[in-house]
């Protein structure tokens, strides 16, 4: 199997990423971790670890801390899972608090200080990769540079990414910053099919309503830069969830789904996230559940791969009509 982009900079990450988002419980601050919410930690930390997943994404903001905070107790237990892990996590992103607005910050301060929250958090000394989470419409690059500067110059974090960005705000960052940026996260799924309607539809009408950033995918591949999909079981929609209220697409979709994971003997889970690893741009599924079931079913996903054929017709049972 051809190496993903992280692996091309000597990042031993697996293709399959546990999002920890809903480690912690709720989001409210002010509420408690409790043990059911450790438990539930350590069994997800356990089961992906089982099934071969070795990469697991944070951000500061997630749970108010809470999911950094139970993530670092299941390292806290034992130790040496630091070793064989990667971990990165994210931030720039202030939630609303007294008379200040919900914003984005990408001052130098803020990036530094959320990255020692982070590190307490999670009881480890670095990460090992950092990402800038939202586009801060006021951001300098010179500040973002020199921040990142002194986190590699300390050992705080060994690798740099954004999430949420095109091409031209990564290419600026980059234009000032002497580390590289290695990671791109973006919310790509059978469901958000953007990142391929972008490409589809050059030169025709319809282009003007897909907000996916066009060229930002190719930028990624020629740049070597890490395509990381959140959301990439489009909220279980194609594998159990309810679908009252849903388009006739994703009914069908979600049927030939189903279709297609009972002839190749594996899950559904697994047929969604194929669709997006069988991908020649090496995307890195982010899956966001915690549910040890769950993140089992999606373990065929990292060998299973589709034909052109089952390709595109889960593609254009998708997006609804056929293909131009």
């Amino acid at each position: 199997m051809k190496a993903i982009p992280l692996q091309k900079h000597g990042i031993n990450a697996s293709q399959l990423v546990l999002g920890c988002m809903r480690m912690g419980g709720d989001w409210d601050k002010n509420s408690s971790i409790t043990d059911e919410h450790y438990k539930e930690g350590q069994a997800a930390v356990e089961t992906s670890l089982e099934i071969g997943i070795n990469m697991f994404d944070h951000a500061d903001i997630y749970t108010a801390g809470k999911a950094e905070t139970v993530f670092g107790h299941v390292l806290k237990n034992n130790p040496k899972l630091r070793e064989k892990m990667i971990i990165q996590s994210k931030c720039g992103i202030r939630f609303a608090e007294g008379n200040n607005p919900h914003l984005f910050d990408f001052s130098e301060g803020h990036i530094l200080n959320s990255v020692d929250g982070i590190l307490k958090r999670l009881g480890i000394e670095y990460l090992d990769i950092l990402l800038l989470h939202r586009p801060d419409a006021l951001v300098d690059p010179e500040e973002v540079a020199s921040a990142i500067q002194k986190l590699k110059s300390t050992g705080k974090v060994n690798h740099f990414g954004v999430s949420n960005m095109n091409h031209g705000q990564i290419k600026l960052l980059q234009a000032y910053s002497g580390e590289p940026f290695i990671v791109n996260q973006l919310e790509m799924s059978l469901l958000k099919i953007g990142f391929i309607e972008t490409g589809i539809h050059v030169n025709q009408e319809v282009a003007k309503n897909n907000i996916f950033p066009d060229g930002t995918l190719e930028y990624c591949r020629l740049e070597n830069i890490q395509l990381q999909s959140w959301g990439p079981l489009a909220r279980g929609l194609y594998s159990g969830a309810s679908l009252d209220g849903q388009s006739e697409s994703v009914i069908q979709t979600a049927k030939l789904v189903q279709k297609m994971a009972e002839e190749k003997g594996t899950t559904p889970e697994a047929i969604v996230l194929a669709w997006l690893m069988t991908h020649p741009a090496g995307i890195q599924p982010v899956i966001g559940t915690i549910n040890p079931s769950r993140i089992r079913a999606c373990k065929d996903a990292a060998t299973l791969r589709l034909t052109r054929e089952e390709w595109y017709t889960l593609y254009i049972s998708s997006r609804g009509v056929d293909v131009p």
